[in-house]
């Protein structure tokens, strides 16, 4: 299965492993699915992974924050976006869009009211983490 990730659940999964979206990096690890992602999608997240407020909250390391990229590069897919893609009512998440489109995703996983708004959006479901979770599950049936 192939599925583009919001920051958003990167992040939530990042620093609180046990909850409710910790098993989308778990799932990741385990190579039950690709993750495909682009250049600014990964700026995003270590950037807001970087943030003093969520490193201080959270304790999040260097070495956290590169063990998630190192992931990612490992798991993942890169897309480069051939289309410039404006459906979404917050600009900057049309990026998830492109990369979908571009990549040919499966799904798109988000937490995201503007994303899930739209779905499906050009035949791919926009799903929460809780529904693709399921859909792995039921894949492996």
């Amino acid at each position: 299965m192939r599925a583009v990730v919001d920051t958003n659940i990167l992040v939530r999964a990042v620093i609180k492993p046990s909850g409710t979206v910790g098993p989308v990096l778990l799932r990741l690890r385990h190579g039950d699915y690709t993750l495909l992602y682009a250049q600014p999608l990964l700026e995003e997240l270590v950037d807001v992974l970087n943030r003093p407020r969520i490193r201080e909250k959270y304790r999040l390391t260097d070495q956290d924050i590169q063990t998630v990229v190192s992931l990612i590069l490992l798991r993942g897919e890169a897309v480069v976006p051939q289309e410039r893609i404006t459906a979404c009512r917050d600009p900057r998440d049309d990026k998830f869009l492109e990369v979908a489109v571009a990549g040919e995703a499966d799904v798109i996983v988000s937490g995201d009211q503007d994303l899930l708004v739209l779905h499906p959006f050009a035949g791919i479901p926009i799903l929460p983490a809780v529904a693709f979770l399921q859909m792995l599950d039921a894949e492996r049936r």
